[in-house]
């Protein structure tokens, strides 16, 4: 390679929410004898789900697959109403690890077609998160990914609400909101947007950078669709060459010049400092700040109980092991957490 220089973006990598994820199974880990369920992998990006794999999780993509009595997590991404009341059937102590903001979403979808609103909802088809959503209200909620979607939806009697999987980028968003805006002049949206904040933001942050550089690298993996929409951005905005990568070992030698680099909300920083080792940038790196971010979201809260009922020595008859309630949690930082479990 024959980098000139490293333009990193910031913010990048780890969300609130993934933040807030990764820690609560961390402390699953701990809490229980192995092994500890998962609801579809935790978050999307494969040196996560592989680490917690080797300390005995086991990622199911059906609950039926759990023995009865064994502890269970539900992923960041959002669980159906059903699955939700079928983990709780297991018999097992159930910590569901839903972000907050999809939580927010699920909320709303059930508010409005409890008023009787058919929903446009904007998301990928088959994304766990867009799959959990849909399932809190199937039969007025409708799926659309792009305009002629949009333009293929019945025309609906009663009133029209739009939401999104927060995942998305503000170009999916708002071509898709123009073209419902249109057909559906009345159109209910949320008064504040759907879309993630952190999302907004890594976005946001590489568009900064983008055009200056003569190739930019996104780290993540390719299940990961808030990835895939900085990898999509990137190209958009011009950028020579834009490469993906799960890890620096997938990088190609023959870059050069000046790199950009940035990183989707579920990967954790020891891969950005990888890439960046291997880029080897004879200029040195230069981080561009756009926004600092310090949103917080605290563990669930079956996780907040069971932790103070191990320090209460009270799940003794659940199989728990001892471990010490998160009390300085918030300055915990998962990508720490990460590292200790390897």
């Amino acid at each position: 390679m024959n980098v000139d220089r490293v333009l990193l973006a910031a913010p990048r990598g780890f969300c609130a929410g993934v933040e807030m994820a990764i820690k609560a199974l961390a402390w699953m880990v701990r809490s229980f004898e192995p092994p500890v369920y998962c609801y579809h992998e935790i978050v999307h990006n494969q040196l996560v789900v592989t680490r917690f794999k080797n300390l005995g999780v086991v990622f199911v993509e059906d609950i039926s697959e759990v023995p009865q009595g064994s502890p269970i997590m539900l992923s960041a991404h959002g669980s159906a109403p059903e699955v939700v009341d079928a983990a709780r059937t297991r018999g097992g102590y159930v910590v569901n690890a839903v972000c907050p903001l999809v939580t927010k979403v699920h909320h709303e979808v059930r508010v409005r077609a409890g008023k009787g609103y058919n929903i446009v909802y904007v998301g990928h088809e088959g994304h766990e998160e867009a799959v959990g959503t849909m399932a809190v209200a199937p039969k007025a909620t409708h799926l659309v990914e792009n305009r002629t979607q949009v333009r293929e939806l019945p025309d609906f009697d009663g009133p029209i609400a739009m939401l999104a999987q927060t995942t998305l980028s503000h170009t999916e968003w708002s071509g898709v909101l123009d073209e419902v805006s249109t057909r559906f002049p009345d159109l209910w949206t949320p008064g504040r947007s759907d879309l993630c904040f952190a999302t907004t933001n890594r976005q946001g942050a590489l568009a900064q950078i983008a055009e200056q550089c003569d190739v930019v690298v996104v780290i993540g993996s390719a299940n990961s669709s808030n990835t895939r929409a900085l990898e999509r951005l990137a190209i958009e905005a011009g950028a020579a060459r834009v490469f993906r990568v799960n890890d620096a070992a997938e990088l190609p030698d023959d870059i050069s010049g000046v790199v950009g680099v940035t990183a989707g909300a579920s990967a954790p920083e020891e891969l950005v400092s990888q890439v960046i080792e291997r880029l080897a940038p004879t200029d040195g790196v230069e981080q561009v700040l756009m926004t600092t971010e310090d949103e917080y979201f605290p563990p669930p809260r079956e996780l907040r109980e069971l932790l103070a009922s191990i320090q209460a020595a009270a799940t003794v008859t659940l199989g728990a092991v001892s471990a010490p309630p998160p009390h300085t949690d918030r300055e915990i930082q998962a990508s720490a957490v990460l590292t200790q479990l390897d």
